[in-house]
């Protein structure tokens, strides 16, 4: 995994988690909008796995974003390097 590719995986994890914890939804309760596995939303927060194109918009969409909202922040965090 390059440089780049670690600061946006930690970017993304983090903008995830914050997300998620606004809503004040668990992992459990984000997975099953999401249409996902709890352990798959824990592994994607402990940045140990990244998701697909598909997994980022049914998140973005469970927690009331639109995918392009969603990346930018990715973006935005990742380019600051706060992710």
């Amino acid at each position: 995994m390059t440089d780049s590719d670690a600061r946006i995986l930690n970017a993304f994890a983090k903008v995830l988690r914050q997300h998620r914890t606004q809503a004040g939804l668990s992992q459990e309760e984000l997975a099953h909008r999401a249409g996902l596995s709890m352990r798959y939303v824990s592994l994607l927060e402990s940045r140990k796995h990244q998701p697909s194109l598909g997994t980022v918009d049914a998140l973005a969409r469970s927690l009331g974003l639109t995918l392009t909202a969603f990346i930018a922040e990715v973006d935005a965090q990742a380019r600051a390097g706060t992710g």
